[in-house]
């Protein structure tokens, strides 16, 4: 009887395997996947590589753009079923397996322990002596850790507050790429021609269709500029070569920094863009704009949370859970031979190391932003705007005045 007790809490560690990533289930399909620079979102779909469901591989499915009807679910009233449902198909959960595992091995072998030094209850429910009763049991007070909790939920919080801040900074950054990307091209194109010049249509289809590509290739060059490599390179090299000339597109290519390269290209369309050289400079104050985007961009990129703060965090974390389950034997003496406290610090585990996974994964925006959907958009919202060229500038009536006319009341 007591072998049998000693073998049925040794293999308690088991349950952890819950949070690993599965093995056995998931096909596998070739290694060499190809890299794309399309939008993801969503989770990965069951054809997709292991690796790729947790950890770095997943980072491309988390570039959500939401809509109403993303909105309307992100809200429904079933969302907390929803999300505990699908706990144990979660990416970051399946991160954590290694130190859930480690922490539940602790909280296992105390257990075990301490059946062996203090005595147990067998599955007759009949106590039983110590097996060593020479080696003492192993426990720790919980006031220690409840006096340290404030302090770890302080550098919890602060860790997490700054990831967040450094995403949000992120993605204002490309809104305001956005924004301004929209504005110079709607001075570019109503702001053509000046002084009564008349105006070569096929030539201002030319120049402003050149503001609208070499500002397309901007973004498009920042993206790739602040993206991996291996998953952005020859998606890039496939879009310039595709929507610019040879020559601008080799230009942008060859450039050490391809960014620069494609904000000077813009430059040049609008210097050659025939209009009062005040209205140039307005609308030269976005490129302005665009540079403090690039290098707020490349600020949080090259520039991590202090290491030293992340580091101390870690370790905090670590030791705080690792240590846990000796102080919490003694809690859970209510149940068979405290075996619920494996459970428990499992579940603890979980959520207390996810904290400081999210920090972790937030503190590096931009291969979780939809960086290439915002490039999309800005593409297309540029070439609608160049092609409403000369409407209500070319016509002899006056649009204004003819919709005064028809707005107002009859006398």
């Amino acid at each position: 009887m007591r072998l049998s007790t000693v073998l049925l809490l040794a293999l308690s560690p088991l349950q952890a395997n819950a949070f690993a990533p599965q093995q056995v289930a998931t096909p596998l399909v070739s290694a060499a996947v190809e890299s794309s620079s399309a939008l993801q979102m969503g989770p990965p779909t069951p054809d997709i590589v292991l690796a790729e469901t947790y950890g770095e591989g997943s980072r491309k499915y988390r570039r959500t753009v939401y809509t109403h009807n993303e909105w309307v679910k992100h809200r429904s009233s079933d969302r907390f079923v929803r999300n505990l449902s699908s706990i144990f198909n979660s990416g970051v959960y399946k991160s954590l397996a290694k130190e859930v595992v480690a922490t539940t091995a602790v909280a296992t072998f105390i257990v075990v322990w301490n059946a062996l030094t203090g005595g147990y209850t067998g599955l007759d429910g009949v106590q039983h002596d110590a097996v060593i009763s020479v080696l003492p049991m192993l426990t720790l007070p919980l006031t220690p850790f409840t006096l340290l909790s404030p302090s770890l939920g302080l550098l919890l919080v602060f860790r997490t507050n700054s990831s967040y801040g450094r995403w949000d900074e992120a993605r204002k950054f490309w809104g305001l790429n956005i924004n301004h990307t929209r504005d110079l091209n709607r001075m570019a194109t109503a702001w053509y021609g000046h002084d009564g010049i008349p105006v070569d249509p096929t030539k201002r289809a030319e120049d402003l269709r050149q503001v609208s590509l070499m500002t397309w290739a901007f973004v498009r060059s920042m993206k790739r500029h602040l993206s991996p490599p291996d998953e952005d390179e020859d998606a890039f090299i496939q879009e310039i070569n595709a929507r610019l000339s040879p020559s601008q597109a080799d230009a942008i290519a060859k450039a050490t920094h391809r960014p620069n390269r494609a904000l000077y290209d813009l430059s040049v369309a609008i210097d050659r863009l025939p209009m009062h050289f005040m209205r140039k400079n307005e609308i030269n104050k976005n490129l302005s704009i665009f540079e403090d985007t690039l290098g707020g961009s490349e600020r949080l990129l090259s520039s991590p949370v202090p290491l030293f703060y992340t580091r101390h965090t870690a370790r905090f974390l670590s030791t705080w859970l690792l240590l846990l389950p000796f102080a919490m034997y003694d809690p859970f003496k209510g149940s068979w031979n405290h075996v619920a406290e494996i459970p428990a610090i499992a579940i603890a585990s979980v959520f207390l190391f996810g904290i400081d996974e999210l920090s972790t994964q937030l503190e590096e925006p931009f291969t979780i932003l939809p960086m290439q959907g915002f490039c999309d958009k800005i593409g297309a919202n540029c070439d609608e705007i160049v092609s409403w060229r000369g409407q209500g500038l070319d016509d002899s009536a006056n649009v204004v005045e003819e919709n005064m006319k028809t707005m107002a009341p009859s006398r």
